[in-house]
């Protein structure tokens, strides 16, 4: 799976690499080629950079969860990050929470960052334009929560089973790995958390990660394979 996923891009840059060479263009031409080869390479980086996180994921000892991380200035730090990526297709990217209390969990803060950026990278990937995507940080039950909510086509209940092996997407759409979700995955059985998957009230997916308040134990029971 991964060979195949790093050939892609491989395959275009070569291809486009022998074209120029080739043919003689003006200079729109080689400037247009140049835009597909930045493309290509930036997936090539971002594959390389999603295996060596889980590579180093599933080698290392977790580091001790010392420290209580702010569910919600964390997602708002995130929304910030991806405000350009929302803003070019005409998208609502905002943030909700009750704002009566800090909602906080006891992880590393690069994990978490890490997973409420692949949870908001996806939304924004698979909403149409002029759509809505949705970050929720509430408290209930004696567990804290972090949900996305997107206005996207959703996800088949008959698709939800296989939806965090690796190099498995959703959909045809481009610019993902199909690493994203394996590696949230990983965050999340890592860190006591649970995964809730359904419809959003928007019509598209609802990603929900909720964790037992006051916990401070990491484990590891991190599958490989996927």
């Amino acid at each position: 799976d991964a060979s195949h996923e790093l050939r892609t891009p491989l395959t275009v840059i070569e291809a486009e690499v022998d074209l120029a060479l080739r043919a003689r263009r003006d200079g729109e031409g080689y400037r247009n080629a140049l835009t597909r080869i930045g493309g290509e390479s930036h997936r090539l980086r971002r594959i390389v950079d999603d295996l060596l996180w889980l590579a180093r994921f599933d080698s290392e000892p977790a580091p001790p969860a010392h420290e209580p991380v702010d569910l919600q200035t964390m997602a708002e730090v995130c929304v910030e990050r991806f405000a350009p990526l929302a803003a070019a297709k005409d998208l609502d990217l905002a943030v909700r929470g009750d704002g009566r209390a800090a909602v906080s969990v006891k992880a590393p803060p690069e994990w978490i960052d890490r997973l409420i950026g692949v949870l908001v990278d996806n939304a924004i990937r698979y909403t149409p334009r002029g759509g809505r995507v949705t970050v929720t940080v509430g408290a209930s039950g004696g567990r804290a929560s972090l949900a996305v909510d997107d206005s996207g086509p959703g996800i088949a209940p008959e698709a939800r089973s296989t939806l965090f092996d690796r190099f498995r997407r959703a959909s045809d759409t481009p610019g993902g790995s199909g690493l994203g979700l394996a590696i949230a995955d990983s965050v999340v059985r890592s860190t006591h958390a649970r995964w809730s998957i359904g419809a959003s009230p928007a019509g598209g997916a609802h990603m929900e990660v909720s964790w037992p308040q006051g916990s401070t134990t990491i484990v590891r029971d991190v599958d490989s394979g996927g």
